[in-house]
């Protein structure tokens, strides 16, 4: 038992937030202390019976343990709320989860992400904007979060990734179930392209209770709340209030106003959504490529493109001298030229020639 599985073992019981679990902390240092605690001090403290008993039995199971063999078999990394690598934005939320469930990768470009919402009962409208918005946000290097659902969820993780974008699913399950069964292929898909995060146990199947409760994730992963289409009762409706209580921005597209699915737009707009047409109305509104270079250089350089940033400079340099000098082959030079581009890090200048681009030059040279 160590700091790291006692934060997990707290993630586990209902009832212990992160505001219940920094009481404990206050009183005894660290959560392996307050872990190991004896019950009549917890007690004393005011935790309540709820929690205390299943704080009590899960020591007794040795249930963190199980959890983290759990997540480990499923291939998945367990991210606690101390960890640098715990999604900034989540921090900012009123309950963020103790604990996630990571497969994939999160990064720092992530810090760049909208989400894209709407009903299960998508009209082939809904997908065809869901799809263009997503295909756009993709080019313009921003994650786009949603929740792996049918219909415009699935659209826009979809498209996303034709795009070459990165995208993020946020389940209401275990991180080893996905739900629904037939989009297994387009998890997959999307670890390898961004991630798969649930503040779930491993294990845990789709209840119907866990999906309203995912959604604040969903809107605490995101810059802004982008809601395609939606019944006046839609679980996208209700990913829109956290963003609200959040003070994160929401954004809803008009549709036909004989559809079912706009019923929930028109609700939306009349409590002060703001109406957009293209994904570019939310870019500009965002101001998405200035957040874009005002993040610092070395949180936006992949670790295996470092040393292609290291061998870079004013001086454009052709590709076949850059990988004689890196020792590398062209196709996985280009790939990481690639990855520095959209990053907004390195220039074409033609002809297969390459150099750091002008804010980086101007904001210290080689990082």
């Amino acid at each position: 038992m160590d700091e790291r599985t006692a934060w997990i073992g707290f993630h586990a019981i209902e009832g212990v937030s992160l505001r219940r679990l920094e009481r404990l902390l206050e009183q005894y240092g660290s959560a392996l202390a307050a872990w190991q605690a004896p019950e009549a001090e917890l007690r004393a403290l005011g935790l309540p019976e709820g929690p205390l008993a299943r704080l009590l039995a899960a020591r007794r199971s040795g249930l963190p343990e199980k959890v983290l063999k759990q997540a480990a078999q499923a291939g998945a990394q367990v991210l606690i709320y101390p960890d640098e690598e715990y999604p900034p934005l989540l921090r900012e939320i009123a309950s963020p989860p103790l604990a996630l469930f990571v497969r994939g990768t999160l990064e720092p470009r992530d810090l760049r992400a909208v989400a894209l919402v709407g009903t299960r009962e998508a009209s082939n409208y809904g997908v065809q904007v869901a799809r263009a918005f997503a295909a756009e946000f993709a080019q313009a290097g921003v994650t786009v979060v949603s929740g792996l659902a049918r219909g415009i969820d699935r659209a826009a993780h979809e498209a996303t990734l034709e795009a070459g974008g990165r995208t993020i699913a946020v389940l209401g399950t275990g991180i080893d179930v996905v739900y629904p069964a037939g989009h297994r292929g387009l998890a997959q898909r999307i670890v390898e392209q961004g991630a798969l995060v649930t503040e779930f146990l491993p294990g845990t199947p789709p209840h119907a209770g866990n999906f309203p409760v995912r959604n604040r994730i969903i809107s605490g992963l995101s810059l802004g709340v982008v809601v395609v289409e939606a019944p006046a009762r839609s679980g996208a409706l209700i990913t829109a209030n956290f963003a609200l209580d959040q003070n994160r921005a929401v954004y809803a597209v008009p549709g036909p106003i004989f559809s079912a699915g706009t019923s929930g737009i028109l609700r939306l707009l009349r409590e002060g959504a703001t109406p957009v047409g293209t994904a570019r109305d939310v870019l500009e509104d965002l101001q998405l490529e200035t957040r874009q270079m005002a993040l610092p250089i070395a949180a936006r350089v992949p670790e295996a493109a470092r040393p292609v940033m290291a061998a870079l400079g004013r001086e454009a340099k052709h590709i076949d001298e850059l990988a004689a000098e890196l020792g590398l082959g062209i196709a996985q030079l280009s790939a990481l030229l690639l990855e520095l581009q959209l990053e907004g890090l390195v220039t074409d200048l033609g002809a297969q020639h390459y150099a750091l681009t002008g804010s980086v030059l101007a904001g210290g040279g080689k990082r």
